[in-house]
């Protein structure tokens, strides 16, 4: 299973380490793991947390591809 800490997911997406450390206190952002008081994100709960929040447009989220749903 690959881990990224909050340092490396904040490069990632181009986010203060910050911004993520208020997101866990407001319950936002992708699920995470505090193992002996480290914070580390599994990289599929990350991969998900992406694509849960994919957008086509400014409209809002992608929708089923077409021909689906």
């Amino acid at each position: 299973m690959r881990r990224l800490q909050q340092t490396h997911l904040a490069e990632r997406w181009h986010l203060s380490p910050r911004t993520l450390e208020a997101w866990r206190f407001q319950g936002k952002g992708p699920h995470y793991m505090k193992i002996g008081g480290r914070i580390v994100y599994r990289l599929e709960d990350i991969e998900a947390y992406e694509a849960a929040h994919l957008h086509q447009n400014t409209g809002g989220p992608c929708g089923p591809p077409e021909g689906e749903g």
